[in-house]
């Protein structure tokens, strides 16, 4: 691991002539919805039946993109950007009824439902479907045919790369009742190789449920994809730019982050204040030990991109502005006002990720702090940025993020999960902004947010997405996320028939309108 404080990569270079053109999206339009905000049953969206009817929902409105945020299992706070694991799936988002049709589970096995108050209670849906998931384990070693058993191995064998640590991780994990890995003793903690062998024996159990979990996870997720590609409809992914402190990556991969003797941080992520926050946001990630990765010809996020490419058809960078420099706060801050710009082999970075893709398939994140360097780099590796319509109207006619500014490289949002709603943001508006924004939509009086899903639609932006609140005209109260607040974030739901069909002829005329229908 890299003991030192200053460890950032300090190598000068330089981008090259740009060789690769700008990835030229298909001119058409999708909808950003996470699956835990899908409708259904047990509490929580779910990759079954309900994300097929949201896949027929957006082809029947003329849609090719499904956007979603991060699929990893959540940890604290169950924010998708705090995963536990890079490569691993989110068990919530198993579908029950599912594994009632493999034999897995009994129908009575679904009959209780945890509470539902139209949101995600986190603390009751662990305990309602986690209890399932152990009682289909121990259906699945009882009943399980062969060939069952034989695709278990397979999925196994073919992970093995990153499962078999993780699911130790979290095996370890639930036996030291939820304490991150630095707590863990210290043979455990720094992976002592005759520790580690001992403990994979004693939780034998314990780990091929996790086994299990993933396999049943990825085996629905893999048919949910291939449903909505025979729909005409890609999956849009999303890849954190970090990971979390409390991850199988960062115990496995010590040397790979900038860490002390003892596992503890002593730098960690964020970004100054912004639009969002005037105190900046600190998100608390480990940073990455960055001459490491290049050592090793970035092999572990080589695969890592491989990965998300076979959940996903198209990945966003989230936070891509770190791959050329990162906001390094010293561990012990409360805030993220200080800390200072680190260099990051960001170049170098993306021509390995050429290796595992020779066109990537990837949206680059480039809000906030942007300077001329993160542009070019972005530029050399031919990625398309985003445009947010909410921040286009807060200065005059040179705002990058109004239409008129605009090429065909770029994804154009109303807002983001990060956003208020539009309608919300709209109602938080002076009557002088809201004059300056019906000025340029050519209206006294906008109809908010269909005036402005139409204007994203309008736009020459290669790919326009729109957030399912907006699409319902719903206020902050179903906001996604708040960033900065802890508590209260990624509960919103769809109720059941919310989206109507009204609603997809609406959006299905104006995508046949401004030609997004690819």
């Amino acid at each position: 691991m890299c003991h030192n404080a200053d460890t950032s990569y300090t190598k000068p270079y330089r981008i090259r002539t740009r060789k690769i053109p700008i990835m030229l999206l298909p001119r058409c339009s999708g909808v950003l919805l996470h699956p835990t905000a899908l409708p259904g049953p047990h509490g929580i969206g779910s990759i079954g039946a309900d994300a097929r009817a949201f896949v027929d929902f957006l082809a029947t409105a003329g849609q090719h993109v499904w956007q979603m945020l991060p699929l990893g299992p959540t940890g604290l706070g169950d924010s998708p950007y705090n995963a536990l694991s890079a490569f691993a799936g989110n068990p919530l988002l198993i579908d029950l009824p599912t594994l009632v049709a493999w034999g897995d589970l009994d129908p009575v096995d679904l009959e209780e439902e945890p509470p539902a108050d139209g949101s995600v209670d986190f603390s009751a849906v662990h305990r309602f479907k986690e209890s399932r998931l152990v009682r289909a384990a121990a259906n699945f070693l009882a009943r399980a045919d062969r060939q069952r058993r034989d695709e278990l191995a397979r999925f196994c064998a073919a992970q093995s790369d990153w499962l078999d640590d993780y699911a130790l991780f979290v095996a370890l994990r639930n036996h030291f009742q939820g304490s991150s890995w630095q707590q863990w003793p210290a043979p455990l903690r720094l992976r002592d190789p005759a520790t580690l062998a001992a403990w994979r024996d004693q939780l034998a159990g314990a780990i091929a449920l996790e086994q299990y979990r993933q396999y049943c996870f990825f085996t629905q997720w893999a048919a949910l994809k291939e449903y909505a590609n025979q729909q005409g409809i890609r999956l849009f992914g999303d890849l954190p730019i970090f990971v979390a402190l409390d991850s199988a990556d960062v115990w496995t991969h010590q040397h790979l982050f900038r860490l002390d003797p003892e596992g503890h941080p002593t730098v960690v992520a964020g970004v100054p204040p912004d639009y969002f926050s005037a105190t900046g946001q600190l998100w608390g990630n480990p940073l990455y030990c960055w001459q490491a990765h290049v050592a090793d010809g970035f092999a572990w996020w080589r695969r890592r991109l491989q990965a998300e490419l076979q959940r996903a058809d198209l990945v966003r960078i989230d936070h891509f502005r770190g791959l050329e420099s990162c906001w390094a706060i010293p561990a012990p801050a409360t805030t993220a006002v200080n800390g200072q710009w680190d260099k990051s082999p960001g170049a170098e970075l993306c021509r390995a990720l050429l290796t595992v893709a020779p066109e990537l398939p990837i949206v680059a994140e480039d809000l906030g702090v942007i300077t001329p360097e993160v542009d070019d780099l972005r530029r050399a590796f031919g990625l398309p940025g985003m445009k947010i319509l909410q921040f286009a109207f807060d200065s005059g006619p040179a705002n990058p993020y109004l239409p008129h500014n605009y090429d065909n490289s770029c994804v154009v949002y109303t807002g983001t999960h990060d956003n208020a709603t539009t309608r919300g943001w709209w109602e938080s508006l002076t009557a002088t902004q809201r004059a300056r924004i019906g000025a340029y939509l050519g209206k006294r009086h906008p109809e908010i947010p269909w005036d402005l899903i139409r204007l994203a639609m309008a736009s020459v932006a290669g790919l326009c997405i729109i957030p399912c609140q907006d699409l319902l005209g719903l206020g902050d109260a179903a906001r996604f996320n708040r960033p900065g607040i802890g508590a209260g974030n990624w509960r919103w739901r769809l109720a059941p028939g919310q989206l109507t069909n009204d609603i997809a002829e609406q959006l299905r005329s104006l995508t046949e309108t401004y030609n997004r229908c690819c």
